[in-house]
């Protein structure tokens, strides 16, 4: 499927959301499996590494695409 350039912005939403969810789901998972972290804590430390990946992919994430497709 081919994107054009003017629908990068949900395109890169996309793409940071999904990454950001898929880090705090993993942080989850080795909280849950490796440590013996409460629950509050588990929850609030995914919580922040959706949070700060956020901040971090929203700005890298959208010049890139955006440059890859052209626009």
């Amino acid at each position: 499927m081919r994107f054009e350039a003017k629908y990068a912005g949900r395109l890169s939403a996309m793409i940071y959301t999904s990454v950001s969810l898929a880090a705090a789901l993993a942080f989850f998972l080795v909280t849950l499996l490796t440590s013996d972290y409460t629950w509050v804590a588990r929850l609030g430390g995914s919580a922040w590494i959706f949070l700060l990946s956020m901040i971090i992919l929203m700005p890298t994430v959208t010049p890139w695409l955006r440059r890859r497709l052209g626009g």
